[in-house]
Parts: structure tokens; C-alpha cells; sequence
């Protein structure tokens, strides 16, 4: 199964909105120096009829990207803006200081600067998970799209040989997890856009827990999916707008590619669904694994996995009493525990590894 598109995602709504046959631009921050409060890579998709989604700079430029961009879907040219963000300007919309950065601004689709097939094949790797980079010639807006082959080769999307001298710097990109400006062959300049999929949240279970952590996870940017086969709890009402799969856990795990950017969650205290779940699990990559229960439940969840041959150094990687130790009472408040732990876990922040149980 393939993660649906997020909604808000400034990349799926460029490629909705041209699809569609409407004016579309994207806004992408290239470079930046000093402490920019967006890094490189961060987007903010332009509508024609006035419509932002993302940001470039967290509010101080924002408005002169905006214009920029309804100027490129009307003459199809790109844009290349520099701004310097004074800590003066970057106190009066609310940040703590100021820096540089640069931004590129392409209109997308037919007449623009960002072919909607480039556009398009971009969003189904991040869709299948596949770890793309989006190469743009900054003289020309020649764009080259590539992705690893099963045998983890670099190949170019569109089918056409990669320039070797270029490459290198592919894959040092790849390998930092990090988008940059690069000086390429001849001297040209380089906007290398690491397309990776976004951070998942995977819930097993679809109680009232689920019904708060699902939405608020996708406010944050994960793409969410519930997994309950118990139908009459996993229904669109319950989870409007979130992906459902209605088969047993296991079963589901080993369909969804688990991948280094997905974290686990059971939320069903019932040990038929949970075990087999935590199982598959600890055997994937998954960044996060956490589990329901008080602590007598996680010790008795931890006898039956020991007995099941799995021994502590690989359980250690269960979060359990899931979440940070904030005195949760309530549904509410014990999703907002276990979202918070899961985004500390993700920035390998202190409370991810110290969450606070005794």
C-alpha cells in the first residue's frame, strides 16, 4: 500500500493544482547562512487564486515570495531571490533572530520553469517511500530527477545518463540527508533537493487514543495510517481524512515498507493484536516503537517476547509506558504524551531517551 498524499504538503499541492489545469508556483529556500529559520529545502506552494501552503521563512519574507511567484505563473520565468533577514524584522513577526537566505521561485506545468512529469514522478517516490533528489541547473532550470535502483545504483528518472562528474555530488547529498547548493560541473551552479518521503506514524488500534494522536500527528507532518481489523472502530467517521487498513497488524506491517522514517504505535491493549505487532516491529527499521500500557502490562508484554525468543537488547527498543511522563489523564492529553515523546525520539532530543518514568 502506498502512503496517501498529505494535504497540506506544499509538493502534492503544486502538482494538485497544475494537474488540475490551475496556475501553480513553487518556492523553494536554496541556501542560507547565519541562523535562517527555514533550512535549505523548505517549500511554500503558490496558487493562482491566492492560495500559500508551507514557508520559505517563517513569515519575514513571505509576502515578497508570494509576488514573485504570482509574477512567474503569469511570465513562466523563475525567480532567484536574496533576502537578508535583520534580527529587528525577525523579532516583529515572532522569531528569535535573523539571517540569509536565498530562494527559488518556479512556476510549474506548461509555460513553466518545473515540468509537471518532473513534478509528478517526484511525488510518486516520495509516495512508494523511495528517496529521491531533484537536481536543478540554477542557469537554466535544467532538471535532472534520480533515485536508487533495487541494486542502489543512481539512475535519472527520465531515462538519460547521469553526468559523471556530477554524480559524486549526488550521492554525498543523498548520504548527508541533506539538501544543498553545489558548484557542478563547468563551474555551474547546482540546487540539489533531497525528496525524501515524509515521517510516518503508524497507530495500531482505532480507540478514542487514536481518534486525538491521528489528526494531531498529521498537524505535525506525519502521514498517518490506522490499522484495526475491528471495522466497526476503524471507519472513515471516526478518522476522516486518515488512511485505514482494516487487515490484522502483522499482516499490514509487512505490506507498508517500514522504513527508517516510521514510527510504530499500539494502542489496543489486547495482546492478540499488540504481540504480533511489537513482532514484526522490533524486526523492522522503524525509528520509533511504542506500546500502551501501565507497567505491569509492559513487563508481562515483555515476558511473553522473551519467551517468544526476542531477548532484552532488542524489547529495549519498546517505549513503554509509551509516552513522556507529563501525569496524562485523558485521551487528549496522552496522545499530545505520546506525540511529544515520538518528535523526541525523531530529534534525539534528551526526554526521548529519558521520558521520565521511574
Amino acid at each position: 500500500m502506498m502512503s496517501q498524499p498529505l494535504l497540506h504538503d506544499p509538493l502534492d499541492l503544486a502538482l494538485s493544482w497544475a494537474g488540475d489545469g490551475q496556475p501553480a508556483a513553487l518556492a523553494t529556500v536554496i541556501a542560507t547562512w547565519g541562523s535562517s529559520p527555514r533550512p535549505a529545502g523548505s517549500m511554500m506552494a503558490v496558487g493562482g487564486g491566492g492560495r500559500i501552503e508551507g514557508s520559505v521563512s517563517g513569515g519575514c519574507v513571505e509576502a515578497s515570495v508570494f509576488d514573485a511567484a504570482m509574477t512567474a505563473m503569469q511570465d513562466g520565468r523563475h525567480r532567484l531571490l536574496s533576502y537578508g533577514v535583520t534580527s529587528d524584522l525577525a523579532w516583529s513577526v515572532g522569531l528569535a533572530c535573523g539571517g540569509e537566505l536565498d530562494v527559488l521561485v518556479q512556476s510549474v506545468g506548461p509555460g513553466g520553469t518545473l515540468p509537471l512529469a518532473t513534478l509528478r514522478a517526484a511525488t510518486d517516490l516520495r509516495r512508494r517511500r523511495k528517496p529521491a533528489l531533484l537536481a536543478t541547473r540554477l542557469s537554466d532550470m535544467h532538471h535532472v530527477l534520480v533515485a536508487r535502483t533495487d541494486g542502489n545504483d543512481l539512475a535519472d528518472q527520465a531515462g538519460g545518463p547521469i553526468d559523471p562528474r556530477l554524480a559524486p555530488l549526488l550521492e554525498q547529498a543523498l548520504r548527508d540527508g541533506r539538501s544543498r547548493r553545489v558548484t557542478g560541473p563547468d563551474d555551474e551552479a547546482w540546487f540539489l533537493h533531497l525528496l525524501t518521503a515524509p515521517h510516518r506514524l503508524l497507530i495500531v488500534g482505532a480507540g478514542h487514543i487514536a481518534q486525538v494522536l491521528a489528526p494531531l500527528a498529521a498537524t505535525m507532518g506525519f502521514a498517518v495510517t490506522v490499522i484495526d481489523p475491528r471495522t466497526q472502530l476503524a471507519t472513515p467517521d471516526r478518522f476522516p481524512g486518515i488512511t485505514l487498513v482494516t487487515e490484522w497488524p502483522d499482516e499490514a506491517l509487512e505490506t507498508l515498507a517500514i522504513d527508517t522514517h516510521t514510527a510504530i504505535v499500539t494502542l489496543t491493549h489486547d495482546a492478540k493484536l499488540d504481540d504480533p505487532t511489537l513482532r514484526t516491529a522490533l524486526g523492522s527499521p522503524a525509528f520509533y516503537i511504542g506500546a500502551l500500557g501501565s507497567r505491569r502490562t509492559q513487563a508481562s508484554r515483555l515476558d511473553r517476547l522473551a519467551a517468544a525468543g526476542f531477548g532484552p537488547d532488542r524489547t529495549a527498543r519498546i517505549h513503554g509506558p509509551v509516552g513522556l511522563a507529563i501525569g496524562a489523564v485523558g485521551a487528549p492529553e496522552i496522545a499530545l504524551s505520546i506525540l511529544a515523546e515520538i518528535v523526541a525520539v525523531r530529534r534525539d532530543a534528551p526526554l526521548g531517551r529519558h521520558p521520565g518514568w521511574t
